[in-house]
């Protein structure tokens, strides 16, 4: 189903947001910021994607959650949590390729 039919019922728009919005909160709990982590990508490639996926296994979990309990808006709960999922877990694979392929120095000092 396309994106703009999901979102032309009453309250889909609401239920999008709030699945998009925990994926974003689950992911920012458990990491850094993109920029901090292609910044300091030498030091943290190793624990990085770990992480990141444990913050998406998480947001799976209250996504399927919101997605059981609202059933009239599972269709755009399910939507918003994989989209910011897929945007997310894009983010930080770009911040580590990029911080990896750097030879500019971390902001981070160590020992």
């Amino acid at each position: 189903m396309a994106l703009a039919q999901i979102a032309n019922t009453a309250g889909n728009g609401v239920a999008f947001l709030v699945s998009a919005g925990i994926v974003y909160e689950v992911i920012a709990a458990n990491c850094s910021s993109p920029q901090t982590t292609e910044l300091n990508a030498q030091q943290r490639a190793e624990t990085l994607m770990k992480w990141v996926n444990l913050g998406i296994g998480q947001s799976a979990f209250f996504v399927g959650a919101a997605a059981y309990f609202d059933r009239a808006h599972r269709k755009p709960i399910i939507a918003g949590g994989v989209l910011a999922a897929v945007m997310m877990y894009g983010l930080y694979a770009h911040a580590k390729a990029a911080g990896m392929n750097s030879d500019l120095p971390g902001t981070e000092q160590y020992g």
